[in-house]
């Protein structure tokens, strides 16, 4: 999970969404109220749940620990095939947009001529 979450693009999705959410809360008094009770909700069922799982957690460590060099290996696997995952959003999103008017500056190139 941490390997996933460093990934630029994530990263920089999960910053886009952070920001989003805090300016909405922060924006609309309504809004906030309502994010405000489901934080406090998934608060409380996270540590209410916490206690029950961690027996299983034990038991199961080495199987995930597995599981997880496993994981990394696809992962490290998966960067080097898409260099895309190591870009910032926005580059993205810029880097389409550039794209696409591209060809469609062709095809309008083609047509006329």
């Amino acid at each position: 999970v941490n390997q996933v979450a460093n990934l630029t693009l994530v990263s920089s999705a999960c910053d886009m969404v952070s920001t989003a959410y805090a300016s909405t809360k922060e924006s609309h008094p309504y809004v906030r109220s309502v994010c405000d009770a489901a934080e406090k909700g998934v608060k409380s069922v996270t540590e209410a749940t916490a206690s029950c799982v961690q027996p299983v957690l034990t038991t199961l460590e080495p199987h995930v620990a597995a599981a997880s060099e496993y994981a990394s290996k696809g992962l490290d696997k998966l960067g080097e095939t898409l260099p895309l995952l190591q870009k910032p959003v926005d580059q993205i999103i810029s880097n389409t947009k550039e794209l696409v008017s591209s060809r469609v500056a062709d095809a309008k190139d083609a047509v006329s001529s």
